[in-house]
């Protein structure tokens, strides 16, 4: 299986990763034999170093956090690659898009490999598809009535909805919506980018549910 590099924007693909592993190789079935020999200039953390997609998407998996990040995908919106990228940063549980099926996949930087992205025909699909794993859907944009999300109290479980670039949650999307909440500002610009504000939301799940909790 061919497995392509995958280097951090705009840097030389020599300076990423590391090169090919010395002999004699690791006895591990995780390993790509094809990254042992070439090398790695993936943009992976250092554990998953020469392993396969699959083994890391595996081992992903067992770690996951119990949040979906949802956003509306109804003009090809290109924000959506940034939005992947940092659902995988933060290990979400899935990405779905509700919408179009094809999406801008640039901004992404192939982290998509190492999640599992869901489609939804509109945002009724999402709600029927959260309702049935008993998982409610809040809404992030900064809209009349909307809660600051510095003092809501995101639940462990739930589906953080982004709107479209530009227009923010349709009609549709703030109707299957238990929460709306939207991210502080304090200068003269009406709402901040929908990948900044994806990276805000998850942000202060982390915060709530993986910092704050007290030691076992």
């Amino acid at each position: 299986m061919d497995t392509p590099a995958d280097p951090e924007p705009d840097s030389p693909a020599a300076e990423v990763g590391v090169g090919p592993h010395p002999l004699p190789w690791p006895d591990d079935d995780r390993l790509d034999p094809q990254l042992l020999r070439d090398g790695d200039r993936r943009n992976v953390v250092d554990r998953y170093r020469y392993w396969t997609v699959e083994a890391i998407v595996a081992d992903l998996d067992t770690t996951r956090h119990p949040f979906h990040v949802a956003i509306e995908n109804l003009a090809h919106d290109f924000n959506i690659g940034s939005v992947v990228r940092t659902a995988n940063a933060f290990n979400a549980s899935s990405v779905r898009v509700v919408g179009r099926k094809r999406w801008n996949r640039r901004g992404a930087m192939v982290t998509d490999r190492y999640l599992h992205v869901e489609h939804h025909d509109d945002a009724a699909a999402l709600a029927a598809w959260a309702a049935a794993a008993g998982i409610p859907v809040v809404g992030v944009d900064n809209l009349p009535g909307s809660v600051p999300l510095e003092t809501f109290d995101l639940p462990r479980e739930c589906v953080l909805l982004f709107g479209q670039e530009g227009t923010g949650l349709s009609d549709a999307a703030r109707s299957v919506c238990t929460a709306t909440v939207s991210v502080a500002q304090y200068g003269s610009t009406r709402s901040i980018n929908v990948g900044a504000a994806a990276a805000v939301a998850m942000h202060a799940w982390i915060r709530r549910h993986v910092f704050d909790q007290p030691p076992a």
